[in-house]
């Protein structure tokens, strides 16, 4: 099919990227033997069930069941679909991911709108540099205290004025005018004929996503008599503003290691602190932060810290974002405010008191203490009606904190403030408690699944082809199987076949070469449950071999049984029994004797 990315190319990919380097970007793990250990990122826990074997190239958790490959993880950590997710793999490998038959009819379309969008970054760009009117946006840029290193970094254009200076570049052919409407540089006329730039006589900001693509444009007046004062590019294909935030790509690309993100209102902000050398900012696309902003910061960094105007909008802001951050809130997450000065926004504070004093953590109000703040507003603690009250208010925010170190030192917090027993407060917290709604593969494994034997050899083989792809079988083995003709031998002669094609791979690329197949669920359960022969490191090729070859007789063995046993159902007579002795044995008498 057209577009599909070759199978080839994915089983070569996983012999060259490792897992615990792509896990360990998202989950500190420590080495555990011949494996690596994490708390489990798809469950609270408090003690390490999550293992990631190098050798196999998967990872399996014993407390919540989740397992898979690099892809698999991110697919369902990191929220990618599985061609990012292969994307993502071969970018790190330094590899070009190819399509059979060329792209799909989807692919190819958005692949030139990522193109078009960089045409139109590099237009809005150029005439910063090169148009007449320009000196008005350069002035303007000065006046905020930027550089025009600053400038270059960010790819900062402008727009002159007029209805058609980007038509005239861009759009020669009704084709090309259909595509800029499509990414939202150019706005059909009401009267459908014919089109208008959308941005005019703005200073232009590159909008890229996380992966350094173009996906839209913010635009600021020079005049703010004029109306909006900002405007983004609309939704479109490849710009969805409630997921992206302005300069997160600026911030992984300046420093490799980002422990802390810090979250403003505006362009303008992010650029004012990188230009006092706080990099790491990143600003919401003019909505109001959304659980998907955090989820992509929090991949990024454990800490956040919210900046808002002090005043009442701020205020406003800053609980909206509590509200949102409080289910993401797993252990080691972080999440504090920094509030302006009266009338100051994050640029006015940084050029006034300095980078110095922006970082100092004196100025920061952590979560809890501004959670329990905004609850005591108007609440009297010396009554009792106000201790209940407060409790009242209280619970259902900690009830949606994930179970954890966190809530229950609130819980412990709130209890001490309220004058009860945290016996009390947790009886109350559970009353209050959301149901949650886990979604993706990892949690379709939310149950535990315990490691289990396989019950017959067919899958004790398969498990260990697995766990030891490279067992030297030889062809004659693979044919002694292939002639027992039976359906449960079928996979096991396929993945032999495979593995003597593809005498490299690993267990991620066999599980990845049968994924969405009817065998993929099994495939996954069998690689978790653990061979006793990988334990021992005096244990050669041969051994596994051998173990390999008993498989085979037991099943050669079963099969005999089964077929026996259904062919006893069938004696009527000392005659029907000679001739199943016969053939059980070999016997080459003549049956009609």
């Amino acid at each position: 099919m057209a577009g599909l990315i070759p199978q080839q190319f994915i089983d070569d990919l996983l012999t060259r990227i490792d897992i615990i380097d792509v896990i360990d970007g998202y989950v500190p793990l420590k080495k555990a033997g011949r494996n690596y250990q994490a708390l489990c990122p798809f469950h609270d826990e408090k003690t390490p069930s999550f293992t990631v074997s190098q050798q196999k190239q998967f990872y399996h958790c014993f407390g919540c069941g989740a397992n898979g490959t690099a892809i698999t993880f991110l697919m369902d950590y990191a929220g990618l679909d599985f061609v990012s997710a292969i994307e993502d793999l071969a970018a790190r490998a330094g590899l070009e991911v190819p399509h059979e038959g060329g792209a799909g009819p989807r692919d190819n379309n958005l692949t030139q709108l990522y193109e078009l969008m960089e045409l139109v970054v590099s237009y809005y760009s150029r005439q910063l540099r090169e148009h007449p009117e320009a000196t008005h946006a350069v002035a303007y840029l000065k006046g905020r205290g930027l550089s025009g290193q600053l400038a270059a970094d960010y790819e900062l254009g402008y727009a002159p004025p007029g209805w058609d200076g980007l038509i005239r570049s861009l759009g020669n052919s009704e084709a090309s005018l259909s595509r800029l409407a499509e990414i939202g540089a150019v706005i059909q006329k009401e009267s459908g004929s014919g089109y208008y730039d959308r941005f005019r006589n703005r200073i232009i900001f590159p909008i890229r996503d996380q992966r350094g693509r173009a996906i839209g444009l913010g635009g600021r007046v020079l005049d703010d008599k004029e109306s909006p004062k900002y405007l983004n590019s609309p939704e479109t294909g490849i710009f969805h503003k409630g997921r992206e935030l302005y300069g997160l790509y600026q911030a992984k690309r300046t420093a490799r290691d980002v422990d802390h993100l810090y979250v403003v209102e505006g362009y303008m902000d992010v650029l004012a602190l990188a230009q006092h050398g706080i990099t790491n900012c990143v600003a919401t696309l003019g909505t109001a932060v959304t659980s998907d902003h955090l989820d992509r910061l929090f991949r990024t960094c454990s800490q956040i810290i919210f900046c808002f105007d002090g005043d009442s909008a701020g205020q406003k802001a800053a609980w909206r974002a509590l509200e949102i951050s409080l289910p993401l809130l797993k252990e080691g997450r972080q999440v504090s405010f920094i509030f302006m000065p009266e009338g100051q926004d994050p640029d006015d504070f940084v050029r006034l008191a300095g980078p110095k004093k922006f970082r100092s953590p004196a100025h920061r109000v952590i979560l809890s203490e501004y959670l329990f703040k905004r609850l005591r507003e108007d609440i009297d603690l010396a009554s009792l009606e106000g201790r209940a009250l407060l409790a009242e208010k209280a619970t259902p925010f900690i009830a949606k904190i994930p179970p954890g170190a966190l809530q229950s030192l609130l819980l412990s917090d709130l209890a001490k403030q309220c004058q009860l027993k945290e016996e009390d407060l947790r009886s109350m917290l559970k009353g209050k408690q959301p149901i949650a709604s886990p979604t993706g593969q990892a949690a379709r494994q939310k149950r535990p699944v315990q490691g289990r034997m396989p019950d017959n050899p067919v899958s004790k083989a398969i498990r260990l082809l697995l766990h030891q792809p490279q067992i030297p079988v030889d062809s004659g083995e693979i044919d002694r199987l292939r002639k027992l003709e039976d359906p449960g031998v079928g996979f096991l002669v396929e993945l032999l076949d495979f593995l003597k094609a593809h005498q490299q791979v690993n267990t991620a690329a066999i599980l990845e070469h049968w994924r969405d197949s009817r065998y993929e669920k099994r495939l996954r359960e069998l690689a978790t449950i653990e061979n006793p022969l990988m334990e021992s490191d005096s244990v050669d090729d041969e051994a596994f071999k051998n173990e390999f070859m008993d498989y085979i007789s037991d099943i050669e063995a079963t099969i005999s049984k089964d077929k026996r046993r259904l062919k006893t159902r069938n004696i009527k007579g000392w005659e029907d029994f000679r001739q199943l002795y016969r053939r059980e044995t070999g016997d080459s008498e003549d049956e009609s004797s």
